[in-house]
């Protein structure tokens, strides 16, 4: 039983005016392009359809609101790393995400670093944006594709370069590898 039964799309933000209101909670799904961000939302609310998915890279090309429950919001951002938009299009991102960084409603980012590929430098990068205020958790997402002994050196890998700046997990959408966990962090988080 999902502890978002409720969860629901809001809007799809092309401006920060456009952002819901900035009162409540709210996590932030970021990683780069075909990471796997929709399936986890998915995964995670167990609501198939809730985010759209492809096997296209670059289909979120806005800030995508979803209620989990009153006051309670989850936030699915474009994919980094991956040009397909027009450039125009692109550029009009950065200021989309500049706001976002400033709401007081920002509890956290979940970070989806696709588990064969490692962290990478636009994974760096959002982690120093996200720092000193937010927390962060990394899903190491499709680690279905990995053996066991290939997943558990990836979590040890992505731990030591972490540090104390990030949690991490072992996270499949595919198998509901890690489904658990990540539902119980987003839950404490959004309080």
């Amino acid at each position: 039983m999902s502890r978002f039964s409720a969860a629901r799309f809001l809007i799809s933000a092309a401006a920060p005016a456009q952002f819901p209101p900035d009162y409540g909670a709210e996590v932030a799904f970021v990683g780069r392009s075909n990471a796997g961000k929709s399936s986890a939302i998915n995964a995670i609310t167990h609501r198939h359809g809730l985010a759209r998915t492809s096997k296209t890279p670059g289909r979120t090309r806005l800030l995508n609101f979803f209620e989990l429950a009153p006051e309670k919001r989850l936030v699915d951002l474009p994919g980094y790393g991956y040009a397909s938009g027009p450039e125009s299009e692109r550029r009009a991102w950065r200021p989309l995400i500049d706001a976002l960084h400033t709401r007081s409603s920002l509890h956290g980012l979940f970070v989806i670093v696709d588990a064969r590929r490692g962290l990478a430098a636009g994974d760096e990068g959002l982690l120093d944006w996200a720092a000193p205020g937010h927390r962060v958790h990394v899903l190491l997402s499709k680690s279905d594709k990995l053996n066991r002994t290939e997943a558990s050196q990836a979590l040890k890998d992505t731990k030591a370069v972490l540090g104390a700046r990030a949690s991490v997990q072992l996270f499949s959408a595919l198998k509901g590898t890690g489904v658990g966990e990540a539902e119980d962090t987003l839950a404490s988080w959004l309080g």
